[in-house]
């Protein structure tokens, strides 16, 4: 189902803070998955916010910074590799969440988070089936998340190059599959994902 198939959004909540919660980086074989938590200011609304996916790489780095100027508070976190390893991609990605609205300053009263879950934090709030595409705030978080993980992902591809990480992002990608194979993981690889599995049992 499309955003503009889900019924209006209704939130059970009228204050002022409203954090918009979202995560990137569930799939790739590499690197940390990465959560945002922002609270948006009603007196400051931002033109353009929607789902991250569907915005240039130019258009999400123009509004991340106006996101971080606008924002009552913005929080970004991680959970590393080797905790998505030891607790599973599920649990790690809402050990994210939980970081990201922990960090938040002034705190949120009441959560909106992407997807079907909540993260299992003492604020209440609902979770939003393609939240990103159908609450600003989301939105907000789901940009703020891409353009941390992405300057990850570049900075990781100038250590190591041949890997291709600034074209595919850690996803597996024929590119990274095959140089896998070729060169063999990292630290920075997932051992708990299959392909990499695969590939450090060839070893």
């Amino acid at each position: 189902m499309k955003a503009e198939d889900f019924p209006p959004l209704v939130v059970d909540y009228r204050g002022m803070h409203l954090a918009g919660v979202d995560e990137v980086g569930r799939g790739p074989l590499v690197g940390p998955v990465v959560a945002a938590a922002v609270i948006l200011d009603p007196a400051a609304p931002i033109d353009g916010l929607t789902d991250s996916k569907k915005l240039t790489a130019k258009r999400r780095e123009a509004l991340d910074a106006r996101i971080r100027e606008r924002a009552l508070a913005f929080a970004v976190a991680e959970a590393s590799p080797d905790e998505i390893d030891s607790l599973n991609i599920y649990h790690a990605t809402h050990l994210a969440m939980r970081r990201a609205i922990d960090a938040l300053s002034p705190a949120a009263e009441y959560l909106l988070v992407d997807g079907n879950r909540l993260p299992g934090h003492h604020v209440p709030g609902q979770a939003v089936v393609k939240g990103d595409a159908r609450h600003p705030a989301i939105a907000a978080a789901s940009i703020l998340a891409k353009v941390a993980r992405d300057a990850d992902m570049l900075a990781l591809d100038a250590r190591h190059p041949d890997y291709g990480f600034a074209r595919h992002k850690g996803y597996p990608t024929p590119e990274h599959l095959a140089a896998l194979a070729r060169l063999g993981a990292l630290p920075e690889h997932r051992r708990s994902f299959a392909p990499v599995k695969r590939q450090l049992n060839l070893l």
